[in-house]
């Protein structure tokens, strides 16, 4: 057996990125605040790739080659495939998988390593070649409230995010919170950068003006019926200061939580008050925030590349509002909304229901939907927003201020709500757009549905893709490994479903992908039925080869139909109308399919 060669001290390593690269290259309505109190070897390959010096490769040989069992053949194909592509290697040793590790030879460029992956991803008797990474001790952040924070690390409901961190912290991006304004806390001063006040009416924004430079909360309390008739009193909220801690509180400075996107940039945007705010002056923060002329206001030198948006009020989304939404997303912006706190399908608020928006719903610390939260096909992803009725401590926990009405001392405090929710996933959007600066918003909104895991309690009426995932996106979207960009594609058409009577079909139009489907084709449903026993379910795939999803059954007598199937479709061109078919086989109820969902 040929040893490897000698190591020379001070000797080069190559950048598993490099490796990475080289796999992948192988291949006026009054809005309120939403709050109340088996795969081939390249794939695998790119997949496992991280971000950490590489100077071997792992290769996993099939059952049956004599590689997988003598040393001495393995050794034998690392030299022959060295030879092949130029390079010398060498077998080192056997893991305790029966894998070979094989050294890549010296000072090696990203050429070198890609023809050195290709000898061995063409040969079939390998089953995979993953580079040998170098890992680092992963220790939670010093912040002395993190241990609180289970919404960003714990298994059943937590949306792991530590493990993005390692790839990403936000760096170059600026979130423009669009809320209540802000209030000074020193967990989150190093982090904002200039914003704007945007509230026009002076007895909504109660700071004795009009819009100015200076996004200041004041506090938004208010007396008993002061909002509205039989309206309690309420003290000031400080919510967009909450909202903006979950975001981008300070990190790792021994001092109260941490923030998701921590080295991002908060934009306070100003835009509700006492009793609420109103679309006018949102519509024009929206503008404004990214990167958008708005008469009579100075342009914006902190251009927001995420905008959160956690209101809402009664009312689909208007034209005017979806135009300003529109404008902000073909900017670049990619704009998150929190799905309402009624209880009630978000298709009946706005911004909730607005397109080109992610909207998302709150989960408890179950992993089920908070029971507030509002729900239905308008919804895009769901992530912690808390319950407090089961505990004070199952909420979220963010940056506050203790004034009852003007600002006090800074503090910190547990609120629920769909509130909360959103800046989980505009900080997942800041982490994404921080490790790769080219995604667009569709593409973002894309790879967190894609890369979201199963909710680990229910929701009944639909909460989106799932519970947003942040390790997996942010390692997506970077290339460091693991998780898929994979393409999403959808229809929000409504469509009835008649009592025993004739299938029914929605469309969707896929385009711009080449190749066929995948093997593991995603088909999210979304169907409203009164007892989904009686419905048949097939995927159409273009040339009309039928999938079935669902049988119908006498024994299933539960409601709606709110899942994910996997189908088989490689055999399919991913290009062309893709249909749901829908069918009820038996009498005395009937639905609708609210939408349903593509994932290539």
């Amino acid at each position: 057996m040929r040893t490897s060669p000698t190591r020379v001290t001070g000797r080069k390593l190559i950048s598993a990125a490099a490796v990475s690269a080289a796999l992948v290259a192988a291949a006026t309505t009054s809005v309120a605040f939403a709050q109340e109190p088996a795969a081939s070897a390249a794939p695998e390959a790119a997949a496992q790739a991280v971000a950490a010096p590489a100077e071997r490769l792992i290769v996993g040989y099939k059952a049956g080659a004599a590689e997988a069992k003598s040393n001495q053949a393995a050794d034998a194909d690392a030299v022959t495939k060295g030879k092949a592509a130029g390079e010398s290697l060498g077998f080192q040793r056997r893991l305790g998988t029966g894998a070979a590790l094989v050294d890549l030879g010296e000072q090696l460029s990203k050429a070198d390593v890609a023809d050195v992956i290709a000898e061995y991803q063409a040969d079939p008797q390998v089953a995979y070649v993953v580079p040998d990474r170098l890992n680092k001790p992963q220790a939670d952040p010093n912040d002395t409230e993190y241990s609180k924070q289970w919404d960003l690390f714990e298994a059943t409901a937590g949306m792991r995010v530590p493990g993005a961190w390692d790839t990403a912290t936000g760096s170059g991006v600026t979130v423009a919170v669009i809320d209540t304004g802000y209030v000074t806390h020193s967990d989150l001063a190093a982090n904002i950068v200039a914003g704007y006040d945007f509230i026009s009416d002076t007895a909504v924004s109660v700071d004795g003006n009009g819009r100015d430079s200076n996004p200041a909360d004041p506090g938004d309390w208010s007396a008993a019926n002061e909002c509205q008739a039989g309206a309690p009193a309420s003290d000031s909220s400080w919510h967009g200061t909450h909202v903006a801690g979950t975001i981008a509180a300070a990190t790792n400075n021994n001092k109260g939580v941490a923030g998701i996107a921590y080295n991002a940039k908060i934009s306070p945007v100003r835009v509700l008050g006492k009793c609420g705010g109103y679309d006018s002056d949102i519509i024009d923060a929206i503008t404004w925030a990214s990167g958008g002329t708005v008469s009579g206001v100075p342009a914006n030198a902190n251009v927001a590349k995420v905008i959160n948006m956690s209101l809402g009020g009664g009312g689909s989304c208007t034209s005017a509002t979806q135009t300003a939404i529109n404008n902000a997303v073909n900017r670049g912006t990619t704009v998150v909304v929190a799905a309402g706190n009624s209880n009630a399908n978000a298709a009946n608020y706005s911004p909730a229901s607005c397109n080109n928006v992610i909207s998302v719903a709150a989960l408890s610390r179950t992993g089920a939907k908070a029971s507030y939260s509002n729900f239905g096909s308008t919804v895009d992803i769901a992530a912690p927003g808390g319950q407090t009725s089961t505990g004070t401590a199952n909420g979220i926990l963010s940056t506050l201020n203790s004034g009852t009405q003007g600002p006090s001392t800074e503090s910190y405090a547990y609120y629920q709500g769909t509130s909360m929710a959103a800046p989980h996933i505009a900080g997942l959007a800041a982490l994404m757009k921080s490790a790769n600066s080219s995604l667009t918003p569709a593409q973002i909104e894309s790879a967190i549905k894609t890369n979201s895991r199963a909710l680990p309690g229910t929701c009944s009426g639909g909460c989106g893709a799932g519970l947003a995932d942040a390790t997996k996106t942010v390692q997506a979207v970077s290339g460091t490994g693991g998780g898929t960009t994979g393409s999403v594609f959808s229809s929000t058409t409504a469509v009835s479903i008649p009592d025993n009577g004739s299938a029914v079909e929605s469309s969707i139009a896929v385009s711009g992908l080449t190749g066929n489907a995948p093997s593991a084709l995603q088909v999210g449903v979304d169907i409203t039925h009164t007892y989904r026993g009686d419905l048949v379910i097939d995927l159409v795939a273009p040339d009309g080869t039928a999938y079935r999803l669902k049988a119908s059954s006498t024994s299933d007598s539960a409601d709606n139909v709110n899942t994910t199937y996997s189908v088989n479709a490689s055999s399919e061109v991913a290009n062309g109308t893709w249909k749901l078919r829908v069918q009820d086989v038996a009498s005395a109820d009937t639905g609708r399919i609210n939408g349903w969902n593509l994932t290539f």
